[in-house]
C-alpha cells in the first residue's frame, strides 16, 4: 500500500505541471488583460502600463510568465490579483470559507438523505412511496438551481407583503449591523442567511444521487450472492446493510474525489442570484476583468483538492471492496 501512495504522488508531479501549463495556456488565449483595460484609462500613462507589464513579468513570452509563476507557486504564492491589489490567496481563502458555509452541509445532507431514500425505493419498487419520491426527484432534476432559488425568493417575498414577516432573507449573508453582534448572534445569523441556499443547493443534488442510488441497489439485490444469503436465513437487514448497500455504494466512492474541489468550487449561480459572498461571483469577476493570476490561483487549487481527492476515493475502494488490492 505504502508503494502504491508513492507512486501515485509520483504520477501525480507531471499531471499537476502539465495540467497548470494547460489552464495558464488557456488563460493567456483570451485576447488582452487586466493592464489592457487600463490602457482606457486616460489617467493611467503608458509609461506606469510598460513598468507594470515588466514587473509583473506580463512582457514576457507565455513559457516564462508560466515559469515565473510556477515559481512563486513553489513557495505556496498563487500570485497577485490586479483588480484587489492583494495577494491571490488572502482574496480567495474568505470567499472559499463563505461557499463552504453552503456546501459542506449541503453534502452532508445530500449523503444523509439520498443514500436512505434510494435504498427506500429500491426495497419498496412500484409502491406508492417510491412513485412520489420518483416524482420527486425528476421535478427536482428539471429545475435548475439558480431557477429554484427565483422560486423561493418569490414565496418568500409573497409571505413578507402579506404577512409583514420576513421567514428567511432572500439575499446576502448577514444582516445589517452585523459587526455589533456578539459571536454566537454572528453564527445564528449566517446560518438564518444559509438555509435557502443549502436548501437549494441540495434539492437537485438528492433528486440524481437518489435515483443513482436506487439503480444499484436494484441491480445488487438482483445478484446470486443476494439471493443466498437470503436462502441461508440471514436476516433481512443484515442481506441489505451489510452485503447490498456496501456493493452499491461503491461507484459513489470511486466518484468521492470530486467532493474536495467541490467545496471551493461554491454553489454556482445560486450564489449570485441569492447575492452570497462565496466564490462563484468572484470567479466571474476575474474572468470578466481578465485578472491572470486570480484565475489561475483558483484553478490550482481545484485540481490539487481533485488529485487529492482521487487518491483518496482509491484508498477508501480498499476499505470498501476487499477484492482490490494495490500492490
Amino acid at each position: 500500500m505504502t508503494a502504491y501512495i508513492l507512486r501515485r504522488i509520483l504520477y501525480l508531479i507531471p499531471t499537476f505541471f502539465g495540467a497548470t501549463f494547460l489552464a495558464f495556456l488557456i488563460i493567456q488565449l483570451a485576447p488582452g488583460d487586466y493592464l489592457t483595460q487600463l490602457e482606457l484609462d486616460p489617467k493611467v500613462t503608458p509609461e506606469t502600463i510598460a513598468r507594470l507589464r515588466a514587473q509583473f513579468g506580463l512582457d514576457r513570452p507565455i513559457h516564462e510568465q508560466y515559469l515565473l509563476w510556477m515559481h512563486h507557486l513553489l513557495h505556496l504564492n498563487l500570485g497577485y490579483s490586479f483588480a484587489y491589489q492583494a495577494p491571490v490567496l488572502d482574496v480567495i481563502w474568505p470567499r472559499v470559507v463563505n461557499s463552504m458555509v453552503i456546501v459542506v452541509p449541503s453534502t452532508l445532507l445530500l449523503f444523509l438523505v439520498a443514500i436512505p431514500v434510494g435504498v427506500y425505493g429500491a426495497l419498496r419498487q412500484y409502491s406508492l412511496g417510491d412513485r412520489v419520491i420518483s416524482f420527486l426527484a425528476y421535478i427536482g432534476l428539471a429545475i435548475p438551481n439558480f431557477f429554484l432559488a427565483l422560486i423561493f425568493m418569490y414565496l418568500i417575498l409573497q409571505v413578507y407583503f402579506r404577512t409583514g414577516v420576513m421567514v428567511f432573507p432572500v439575499s446576502g449573508m448577514t444582516s445589517s449591523g452585523f459587526e455589533q453582534f456578539d459571536p454566537w448572534k454572528k453564527i445564528l445569523d449566517i446560518a438564518w442567511h444559509a438555509v435557502i441556499p443549502i436548501i437549494v443547493v441540495t434539492t437537485s443534488d438528492i433528486a440524481g444521487f437518489s435515483r443513482v442510488m436506487r439503480g444499484q441497489m436494484l441491480e445488487v439485490l438482483s445478484q446470486d450472492y443476494i439471493r443466498t444469503a437470503r436462502a441461508k436465513g440471514l436476516a433481512e437487514r443484515v442481506v441489505v446493510y451489510k452485503h447490498a448497500l456496501r456493493n452499491a455504494v461503491i461507484p459513489f466512492v470511486a466518484n468521492i474525489g470530486g467532493i474536495l474541489p467541490g467545496l471551493i468550487s461554491g454553489a454556482g449561480l445560486v450564489e449570485v442570484v441569492m447575492a452570497w459572498p462565496g466564490i462563484t461571483p468572484l470567479l466571474l469577476d476575474s474572468l470578466q476583468q481578465q485578472d491572470l493570476y486570480m484565475v489561475a490561483g483558483f484553478l490550482t487549487i481545484g485540481l490539487v483538492l481533485l488529485m487529492v481527492g482521487n487518491l483518496l476515493s482509491d484508498l477508501l475502494l480498499t476499505w470498501v471492496d476487499p477484492r482490490i488490492r494495490y500492490e
